[in-house]
């Protein structure tokens, strides 16, 4: 794990060497000060030589001002090295989520991902900003501290090593019972994201609904559960700060009472050496506090390096093939004796039973407009998930332009197959920009006509900007079938040779509905289309229909056909004649 994320530091190696060796070199020179404060006390101030004095407080002076600079520097050099490790592990983690497969994508919730990103990110970041810097300061200080208090007197300096051994007991308990403590307050993080998400996401529905008073009882549930994990964490940590303090005032009793029987009784001992003892107590302890802290904060982090560490580690289930073929012949598509399931983790033969998706098998000729329909559940949807190959089958194949899926690079296939999906996104930008996403260089005249196929243009031309009226996040700022209507343009912007519309049309009146399948019909007759639809108006005039049940085929013909031959169609087309008839 540790080893994965180093690989992150990057161009940043150079300010992560730099804050060590800064921050050593300012160690040293401030552990040289209560050196050269014992010799003034003892050479200046008690036998009145001033100008002895004045020359060594002169050069303490220059020596503070140098362990000063010296910590800048370290602190600028950390600041950076951790900064930016921060920054190249989001775009690592982030560069990995846009290659996942829908499948990896299903193992991590959003709120998860979100706070993998975030919160989990800054921890680790800040901890890799404690560690070049006060992880190197604090040993060093103190090792350089002990040996001058060791040099001064070794008898005195047998409490430092008591003190140590008693701290490090305290510290290994309180690491030990954090840790769980941390990784379940990290998952509640997870839980709070996720309601937040759910909530803004669907205000409208809570409005409409509402549901307001729920929403804030579920939220505050969310809130006390994690408040009381915090709490329960840091209850332990927070044990570490009176154990630190006992610890430092003891030992200056004791060095206190030790040095001045040593002064007053034996003479062994300078009042310098006592003073400049007293400041290299202070160093030592100090240390150990700076250490106990990188201990608590690498602890907490540990637990937010592993979630970061399985976002990196997770591989897409997809990979394009060792020679892959850079070229789709035509929109033909054809499925051999299809199976599908979602779960991947259990035996084939347990997967077959979890099958949404059992012995599909037809051919679609290119240019072909087919319908499917079939009731909520039939995996109408994830039929057409198949074909961009967003998901691998289980079993059986899957052939575009007369290749198997698996045979293309993957982002060569999905550019010849564009969807409009169920659930219609647009992104916080202008019209322009949504429209682009289906083709970046296309021009406006392009984005123009696009809209007017899609019966999007009368619309737009009537928004105050036009095509540059900017779309808010989530396309909020636009009707259901605005949105439907954007993105179909932006689907057609892509020229594709296959044309996919999952229920794409659903909020659109049926003449809107009939303009567009006759702009499709006249404009572009080579490209394959496939509607889903609720509607048979939206799909009669077909080529052909798949009547899908349960994740099999019930029947596939032409509308006349199926009305005849298969009885489902023929019970959905009686319950959609009859309620247009009470609605007349």
């Amino acid at each position: 794990m540790i080893k994965k994320l180093m690989s992150y530091i990057g161009e940043f190696k150079r300010d992560t060497i730099l804050s060590p060796i800064f921050v050593t070199l300012e160690v040293f020179l401030e552990v040289l000060l209560p050196t050269l404060m014992a010799l003034v006390i003892d050479n200046g101030v008690e036998t009145g030589d001033m100008n002895y004095v004045m020359k060594m407080g002169l050069i303490m002076l220059v020596v503070a001002m140098l362990s000063l600079a010296a910590g800048t520097l370290s602190g600028v050099f950390a600041a950076k090295a951790s900064m930016g490790f921060g920054r190249n592990l989001r775009r690592g983690m982030f560069d990995n989520i846009q290659d996942f497969a829908f499948r990896n994508i299903d193992h991590f919730s959003t709120a998860g991902l979100v706070t993998r990103m975030t919160t989990d990110v800054t921890n680790v970041q800040n901890a890799y900003q404690m560690l070049v810097r006060m992880f190197v300061r604090a040993p060093i200080m103190m090792i350089s501290a002990l040996i001058m208090c060791v040099k001064i007197n070794a008898r005195i300096s047998l409490i430092f090593l008591a003190a140590l051994v008693f701290l490090g007991l305290v510290l290994s308990f309180v690491i030990r019972r954090a840790f769980p403590l941390f990784n379940e307050m990290f998952r509640g993080y997870d839980s709070l994201n996720a309601s937040v998400q759910e909530n803004l996401t669907g205000i409208r529905v809570v409005k409409a609904y509402v549901r307001e008073d729920h929403e804030n009882d579920k939220f505050c549930k969310t809130t006390d559960r994690l408040k009381n994990l915090s709490v329960h964490a840091e209850k332990l940590v927070i044990m570490n700060q009176p154990v630190m303090q006992l610890t430092v005032y003891t030992c200056i009793l004791l060095i206190s009472w030790i040095g001045a029987k040593m002064i007053v009784v034996n003479g062994t001992m300078t009042t310098g050496e006592l003073m400049s003892l007293f400041t290299y107590t202070m160093q030592i302890l100090m240390s150990l506090m700076m250490m106990s802290m990188v201990f608590v904060m690498v602890t907490m982090a540990s637990s937010s390096a592993k979630r970061i560490t399985e976002v990196l580690d997770e591989k897409s289930t997809l990979h394009n093939p060792e020679n892959p073929v850079y070229q789709v012949e035509d929109g033909s598509i054809e499925f051999d004796h299809v199976n599908f399931a979602y779960s991947e983790n259990e035996t084939k033969e347990e997967r077959e039973e979890k099958c949404v998706l059992a012995d599909i098998n037809f051919q679609i000729h290119s240019g072909e407009t087919i319908g499917i329909i079939g009731g909520t559940g039939s995996s109408k949807s994830t039929l057409v998930l198949l074909i961009p190959r967003l998901y691998d089958v289980l079993d059986g194949s899957v052939r575009v332009g007369g290749r198997e899926v698996r045979e293309y690079d993957i982002e060569t296939l999905r550019n010849e197959v564009s969807m409009v999906l169920q659930k219609n996104v647009l992104f916080s930008g202008t019209i322009l920009d949504n429209l682009r996403w289906g083709n970046k260089e296309a021009t406006e005249e392009e984005c123009r006509h696009a809209c007017e196929l899609a019966q999007a243009s009368e619309f737009i031309d009537k928004m105050p900007d036009g095509y540059e009226t900017f779309i808010e996040q989530g396309g909020s700022n636009v009707s259901g079938g605005q949105k439907q209507r954007l993105c179909i343009a932006r689907a057609l912007l892509k020229k594709p040779k296959i044309l996919i519309l999952d229920d794409s049309t659903s909020a659109v009146d049926t003449k809107t509905d009939a303009l567009i399948r006759k702009a499709f019909r006249e404009e572009i007759p080579a490209t394959t289309k496939i509607i889903i639809a609720q509607r048979i108006s939206s799909i009669e005039d077909a080529d052909r229909i798949l009547v899908l049940d349960q994740g099999r085929i019930s029947g596939m013909g032409t509308h006349e056909e199926l009305l005849e031959t298969n009885e489902i169609y023929r019970d959905i087309y009686r319950l959609q004649q009859k309620g247009a008839g009470l609605n007349e």
